[in-house]
């Protein structure tokens, strides 16, 4: 079956990415950066703190059940504990220090932008749906050189809920007009992705990679791929190599 619209998650599905926000070091540079900035904290205050004001935040209320933070707010909260009044840009660049802090590695995985570009090729709309911060997966989406294959981006941070949140599909289809027959979701995550995108009504292409944890069950996918090969998915899915961009 041919769809309008393919819908990606982004982590585990097209990038292949480590994070570890435990490492000591982490903390003991966030501190030292937070201090050169005149909010004195030690490691432990600021990885406390830190986990205080995220647990807080999803704690309050809210019409959702899967809920999310804005990163950004947490860090300028962190600031204002400490009486210092951080600008966007200072804001921005703590952001953007931790993720590189606790990043291992990132990268994409083989034939991600080949699927992409193919997609594009046959005329279709890709749409990213992914729970994320804004704040700085907009920068790693570039560095990787798939950020402009997309014609709607959304990720959790903007909504303040996370998939399988139903309302979070709702937002994306609701601003982009889209038609659910029209439509394929594609990730590697049970319940996120298959799961959440099932309940909506929509078909869906589980992938499973090294970040995915179980295979789908209760809700089976439209297509799985086990193990993931995004060089085979145009085969999975009868797309047609050969159409040219016109």
């Amino acid at each position: 079956m041919m769809y309008k619209n393919y819908i990606f998650d982004l982590y585990g599905t097209l990038i292949d990415i480590h994070t570890d926000e435990d490492q000591p070091f982490v903390w003991d540079k966030l501190s030292a950066f937070y201090t050169m900035q005149g909010a004195n904290y030690n490691a432990a205050e600021i990885m406390n703190a830190y986990r205080s004001l995220v647990s807080t935040a999803l704690a309050s209320p809210s019409p959702y059940t899967y809920r999310e933070v804005r990163i950004e707010y947490i860090f300028a909260k962190l600031f204002s504990i400490k009486d210092v009044h951080p600008s966007d840009e200072l804001l921005l660049h703590v952001c953007e220090l931790f993720r590189v802090l606790s990043t291992d590695y990132i990268k994409l995985y083989p034939g991600a932008k080949e699927l992409l570009g193919l997609l594009r090729d046959r005329h279709t709309k890709l749409y990213l749906l992914s729970n994320a911060q804004r704040v700085f997966t907009e920068y790693e989406m570039k560095s990787l050189g798939i950020y402009e294959y997309f014609d709607g981006i959304l990720f959790s941070s903007d909504a303040f809920c996370q998939k399988p949140e139903q309302a979070f599909y709702d937002r994306l289809f609701t601003s982009y007009q889209l038609e659910k027959s029209d439509s394929l979701m594609i990730g590697n995550d049970s319940i996120t992705d298959i799961q959440g995108a099932s309940i909506y009504g929509l078909d869906t292409l589980y992938l499973h990679s090294n970040q995915s944890n179980s295979l789908p069950s209760k809700f089976q996918a439209t297509y799985i791929q086990n193990p993931i090969d995004l060089t085979k998915v145009p085969e999975l899915l009868k797309l047609d190599k050969k159409v040219t961009r016109s």
